[in-house]
C-alpha cells in the first residue's frame, strides 16, 4: 500500500506534464504558405464557377423568353454597356466618384465611432444614455436620413457624408462595445498592475483584446457606409455632385436603359466584394492567425 501511495503523486506529475505539453502543442499553430495551386482551387475557382453558372442561367432564361427583352436583356447587352463606358473613358471616373466618397465617409465614421464605442463600453452612465440610441440608429434604414440631410445641407457632398456617418457610426461603435464586453476582466487587472490605465490601457489592452468584435463592427460599418452612399446618390442626384454609381443607376432607370441598370447593380456589387477581399478579409485572417484560430 505504501508503494502504491508513493507512486500516485508521480503519476499525477506525469499527467500534468503531459497536459502542459499538449497545451503548448495547441498554442504552437504552424503557419504555412498555401501553395498557389491550392489557392486557385479553393479561393479562385469557386467564385468563378458561381459567376459562370449565373451567366449560363441568365442566358438560358433569355433564350427561353421568360419575359420581355427590355426587362431581362441579354448578357451581351450589359457587356456592351460596360464596353461603351470604357471606350468613352468614363468607367473609372464613375466608380472612383463613389468609392472615394465611401472611403472618406467610412474613415470619418471610424474616427467618430471608435472613441464613442470606448466611452459607451467603459462609462456606465454614457452606456445607459446612448446604448439604446445607438442600437436604434443601427436598425434604422439609412435611406430614411436622405430627405433630412438634403433639407439640412442641400444636395451637396456634405449631405452624402452625413448619411454615411449616420449609417456607419452606430455599427462601428456597437461592434467595439460588443468586443470590449467579451474581454476577460483578468486582462484589465493585469494591465492595471503593469500601469496600463486610461488611454494607455485602452490602446494596449482593450482594443487588441476586443479586436475580433471590433473588426466585425468595421466590416458592418463599411457595408452600411456603402449602402448609405448608394441610397443618397440614388435619391439626391445632381450634376454638381459628379456622376457616381448611384446617379448612373438612376439615370439608366430614367432612360429605361435596362442594360445600364443591371450594369450599375453589378458594379456596385463588385466594389463591395472587392473592398471586402482586399481590406477586411486579410485583416480578419491576420487576427485569427495571431490568436491561433486559423492556419491559412
Amino acid at each position: 500500500m505504501a508503494g502504491t501511495e508513493t507512486d500516485r503523486p508521480r503519476a499525477g506529475v506525469g499527467d500534468l506534464a503531459g497536459l502542459e505539453a499538449g497545451l503548448d502543442a495547441l498554442d504552437a499553430v504552424p503557419v504555412k504558405r498555401t501553395p498557389l495551386r491550392e489557392v486557385l482551387l479553393r479561393k479562385v475557382l469557386p467564385p468563378v464557377a458561381a459567376v459562370v453558372l449565373v451567366l449560363v442561367v441568365w442566358k438560358l432564361l433569355v433564350l427561353a423568353g421568360v419575359t420581355d427583352d427590355y426587362k431581362l436583356p441579354d448578357p451581351s447587352a450589359v457587356w456592351g454597356a460596360l464596353r461603351r463606358l470604357w471606350l468613352e473613358g468614363t468607367l473609372f471616373g464613375i466608380v472612383w466618384t463613389s468609392v472615394s466618397r465611401g472611403l472618406l465617409g467610412f474613415l470619418a465614421a471610424l474616427a467618430i465611432g471608435t472613441p464613442l464605442g470606448l466611452l459607451v463600453a467603459r462609462v456606465p452612465l454614457i452606456r445607459a444614455a446612448l446604448g439604446p440610441v445607438l442600437s436604434g440608429l443601427q436598425s434604422l434604414p439609412s435611406v430614411a436620413w436622405v430627405p433630412a440631410a438634403v433639407i439640412w445641407l442641400g444636395i451637396t457632398d456634405s449631405a452624402m457624408y452625413a448619411v454615411i456617418l449616420l449609417g456607419a457610426v452606430p455599427s462601428i461603435a456597437n461592434g467595439l462595445v460588443s468586443g470590449i464586453d467579451q474581454v476577460p476582466p483578468l486582462y484589465l487587472r493585469a494591465g492595471r498592475t503593469m500601469g496600463a490605465t486610461g488611454a494607455r490601457g485602452a490602446w494596449h489592452i482593450l482594443l487588441p483584446a476586443a479586436l475580433p468584435g471590433y473588426l466585425a463592427g468595421l466590416k458592418q460599418g463599411w457595408a452600411f457606409s456603402w449602402r448609405s452612399l448608394m441610397a443618397a446618390e440614388l435619391i439626391a442626384s445632381s450634376p454638381d455632385l459628379g456622376l457616381g454609381l448611384g446617379q448612373y443607376l438612376e439615370n439608366a432607370r430614367t432612360d429605361s436603359d435596362m442594360p445600364g441598370v443591371l450594369l450599375g447593380i453589378i458594379l456596385i456589387l463588385f466594389v463591395g466584394i472587392a473592398i471586402d477581399l482586399i481590406v477586411f478579409s486579410p485583416l480578419e485572417r491576420r487576427v485569427l492567425r495571431s490568436r491561433g484560430l486559423a492556419t491559412r
